[in-house]
């Protein structure tokens, strides 16, 4: 592979907007497509690891290797049910991380350096922040092309927008001008509701074609799918969130003028 892979950093400090379950979906969607896609964990809660069917105990290395002891990237990939899925998940131990990188030498370029010999392996690096504006989320936006931020369809979901987008400009200025906005992802939408449909029609009237086209609706079997440690792709393929997700994974890869997703699961 002569190509250099794209690197997507999710991101939204508000909690519970359905960043993680994006950043398992959409990379099961790419892989499904054929696309070598990795999904690096940077929240301390491992969901994302967890999501795609790892075990805490059966870890042979974890992001906070590559962060704090320089360990190689490579030796911290994990396989999955999908052939072209690989993840490099995150334990507890990455909580402490936010301390002991204050001190460290270019603290917030040590995801990006660890990436840097993988750039050439992968089509697509995906990157799952933590809930928050800290050193590893900084890391994750230094280290990324861009950066796709979900948006749940409810009263509070422009609470935090602004912050975040200026967090991302001062990266953009600072630490990474190539830094771009992938675009603004709308989860959880209800059409019953009202507040729902004047959350989407409220920020497509603002941000424009920053808006990626499909939003994702509540949906009860991708509420369900990370207690069996399985994408939608591979719980539920004829659900609408799987619709969605598989959508998404074609909406970004329109943009670069590659093949539409697939719907194939190996």
């Amino acid at each position: 592979m002569s190509h250099v892979g794209r690197i997507i950093c999710i991101s939204n400090q508000k909690g519970g907007v359905g960043k993680t379950t994006t950043a398992i979906n959409l990379a099961a969607s790419l892989a499904s497509a054929e696309r070598r896609t990795l999904l690096v964990d940077m929240d301390p809660q491992g969901n994302a690891g967890s999501g795609l069917g790892l075990k805490r105990d059966a870890l042979h290395g974890t992001i906070y290797e590559a962060l704090l002891n320089g360990r190689p990237m490579k030796e911290l990939i994990h396989s999955t049910e999908l052939r072209y899925l690989h993840v490099v998940p995150a334990t507890p131990d990455l909580t402490g991380a936010e301390v002991e990188l204050v001190n460290q030498e270019r603290r917030e370029f040590r995801l990006r350096e660890a990436l840097r010999p993988l750039a050439k392996e992968y089509d697509y690096i995906l990157i799952d922040c933590p809930p928050s504006l800290g050193l590893l989320t900084l890391n994750s936006l230094v280290a990324a092309d861009s950066v796709l931020i979900p948006l749940q369809c409810e009263y509070y979901a422009l609470e935090g927008l602004s912050q975040l987008t200026h967090t991302v400009d001062l990266v953009r200025q600072d630490l990474n001008k190539s830094l771009k906005m992938e675009g603004i992802l709308l989860t959880m939408f209800d059409g019953r509701a009202n507040i729902a449909n004047q959350v989407v029609e409220e920020v497509r009237g603002y941000f424009k074609d920053q808006v990626f086209g499909v939003v994702v609706p509540r949906n009860v079997r991708l509420a369900e799918c990370p207690s069996f440690g399985k994408p939608i792709i591979l719980y539920d393929i004829k659900s609408k969130g799987c619709e969605s997700y598989l959508a998404l994974g074609r909406e970004i890869m329109n943009r670069e003028g590659r093949k539409p997703p697939a719907r194939k699961v190996a």
